[in-house]
């Protein structure tokens, strides 16, 4: 009898349990989301549109338009931002900015995502948009864009107020938006640094997302506390060709939003991989130009193409379809020029952006005038 339950219990354990997402993965959370950045598929969800208070969760928004700034030549990483009275007074999370401070936007920008300083966001704010308020219309601007349909925000750090509120699908987005700037990842990766070196004012920074010191592949993003949100947190982690975002909010325990986070990255890793099945810049076609100043282009992928499986599925066979606009004289480097639609079978994966690889200019009538000559020349030549 003893050996029949023993034999009977380890075929219960090779039978897989059938239990609900929800109670396997982030039972305590109040939402959660597990995305997949480069196909933005959801591989887990837990109330995903509910609005609610997401804390400094908020700051990955304040973050996208601080980088927006850099890249667009607006503010440069070693230019020194003064601190206004309302930057160094916001309260909550701070590096402890004085009034009229000047610090430079690196290490403000380290202030941000290292220990997720309010004072710091807003003195960038003030900055780049001239007023706190200003700055905030343009994060709810930058939502539209995105076509976030849950999110709305009155401040730029997250903190509690009337009508301030995202969801985790939201969040998710914002996070796939802001990882498109591979700069962040320079910020929220690193683990302890300093402010105010040489000064008799050094301060200790020590990143409050510790999964990036603990879990295999983690390098971002962004955590958070308030009495209404309770601890909130978005991570970042990649393996092989498959990066993930996890969003947890609404948790009453820091070490337990720590651990469903864990779980939650766990069930992406160990359930799915992504298949690269063409590389950015690899060359779909070859168009020529009889009048151009050269003779042909190369049409190239925007972006890689990449399709999300579960491991226990086999090897797929995809099929390729390429859609060219009417491609005219002159046409500039990167020019969007049309698609390629990848299929499984019948269903369609996706459609992927086509570029041009160089520019190319239209002849002028004076070098048309000189190709024509030198072929008159060149034949009397050939048959002299």
């Amino acid at each position: 009898m003893k050996r029949l339950m023993i034999f009977l219990w380890m075929i219960l354990l090779c039978i897989p349990m059938v239990v609900s997402a929800e109670e396997e993965v982030t039972p305590n959370a109040r939402n959660s989301i597990l995305m997949e950045v480069s196909t933005g598929k959801i591989l887990y969800e837990k109330n995903k549109d509910e609005r609610v208070a997401v804390a400094s969760l908020t700051k990955m928004m304040s973050q996208i338009l601080i980088l927006e700034a850099i890249e667009s030549g607006n503010l440069t990483w070693e230019e020194e931002v003064t601190a206004s009275s309302n930057a160094a007074g916001y309260g909550g999370t701070q590096i402890y900015l004085q009034p009229g401070e000047k610090m430079t936007v690196r290490d403000l920008m380290k202030g941000i995502s290292m220990a997720s300083a309010n004072d710091a966001t807003v003195a960038l704010a003030e900055r780049i948009a001239g007023s706190e308020s200003a700055f905030v219309e343009m994060m709810n601007q930058k939502a539209k864009t995105l076509g976030l349909q849950n999110t709305n925000f009155v401040n730029p750090t997250g903190l509690d107020e009337n009508n301030h509120y995202s969801s985790a699908y939201d969040l998710g987005l914002i996070a796939i938006e802001l990882l498109k700037h591979d700069q962040i990842l320079e910020f929220s990766s690193v683990y302890e640094d300093y402010l105010r070196v040489n000064t008799p004012n050094k301060f200790w920074l020590v990143n409050t997302n510790k999964l990036i010191r603990f879990y295999d592949g983690a390098d971002g993003l962004k955590t958070g506390f308030t009495d209404n949100a309770k601890y909130t947190m978005a991570v970042t982690a990649k393996r092989n060709n498959m990066r993930l975002i996890a969003i947890v909010l609404g948790e009453d325990v820091s070490k337990v939003r720590n651990a469903e986070t864990t779980q939650l990255l766990d069930y992406g890793f160990n359930l799915y991989d992504v298949e690269v099945v063409k590389k950015q810049g690899d060359v779909v076609k070859t168009v020529t130009f009889d009048r151009g100043s050269k003779n042909s282009v190369d049409i190239v992928l925007e972006q890689d193409i990449t399709v999300l499986k579960k491991k226990s599925e086999g090897n797929a066979t995809y099929r390729e379809e390429v859609r060219l606009d009417d491609i005219k004289l002159p046409i500039e480097k990167n020019q969007r020029v049309g698609t390629l639609d990848l299929y499984q079978g019948t269903e369609k994966i996706g459609s992927y952006p086509l570029v041009t690889k160089d520019s190319v200019k239209k002849k002028s009538f004076w070098n048309l005038f000189l190709d024509n000559l030198k072929d008159i020349i060149v034949g009397d030549l050939l048959f002299s």
